[in-house]
């Protein structure tokens, strides 16, 4: 991410940058530090997903990091923002954190709760981001369907695999099933593939450890219009070490 930010800034001139950073330190959670770096280099604000809570620093600094947010589905009480708003050169963007239901841990309703703070956040802001943390593609895309015309963008995350769906929906919601992942191509999902391969032709436990090999770093970059927060144009973006690649 370090190498490559000052690039996509330079090619872009983004006014806000969002990273999802529930795997930053090692593939497990994050640090208060590791979250700095990410602000330092000029990230304006951090999402979250199923592994929040891996790595038990967060609780010393979540609380007090209006930039983070964690899925907002999580039970009352849980550490954190599920919401927040972000303000960075001149511009301003609500920002939302769910997470699916599907082949994750039970947790509230990702609908039910977007309405609720939809209802709140709408009323203030027209540039709505919601990032959808989810491991079903049909659960993410009857996000995006359910949210059109309501947000100005829905992406998906936790995959790790950038898909190809990248569209506008009709009300204007740009859309994307998974943003995909930083880090090494050479392994499985960023993790030591021999580790993984073992896993599953033994069904043994085994320690993964991240993969070292050469990166990969995906992303997507939104326009959206200053006075309706609808979509005006979304593009993925994929770039490889040594094989820089821009769709």
């Amino acid at each position: 991410m370090k190498e490559s930010l000052p690039h996509l800034k330079s090619k872009y001139n983004p006014h806000i940058i969002i990273a999802n950073g529930e795997n930053a330190a090692g593939g497990r959670g994050i640090t208060g530090a590791i979250a700095r770096e990410f602000f330092d280099w000029g990230i304006h604000g951090l999402t979250m997903g199923n592994h929040t809570w891996d790595n038990k620093e967060i609780f010393d600094f979540i609380d007090d990091e209006p930039r983070m947010v964690r899925p907002a589905n999580f039970p009352p009480g849980t550490p954190g923002l599920g919401h927040t708003v972000i303000k960075a050169n001149g511009k301003e963007l609500a920002v939302v954190n769910l997470m699916g239901r599907t082949f994750l841990p039970a947790i509230d309703d990702p609908f039910r709760v977007a309405d609720e703070i939809l209802e709140d956040i709408s009323k203030k802001h027209k540039h709505i981001l919601v990032d959808f943390h989810a491991e079903a593609t049909s659960e993410k895309i009857a996000m995006g369907w359910y949210l059109d015309g309501l947000v100005s963008l829905v992406v998906g995350t936790h995959t790790h695999v950038q898909s190809n769906d990248d569209t506008i929906l009709p009300q204007g919601t740009a859309y994307l099933t998974d943003a995909g992942m930083v880090g090494s191509r050479e392994g499985v999902l960023g993790m030591q593939r021999d580790a993984v391969l073992r896993k599953f032709t033994t069904q043994l436990p085994v320690r993964f450890q991240v993969c070292e090999g050469k990166w990969q770093f995906h992303a997507v970059f939104v326009e959206l219009d200053d006075a309706t927060g609808r979509a005006k144009k979304i593009q993925k973006i994929r770039l490889l070490e040594d094989e820089w690649i821009m769709d």
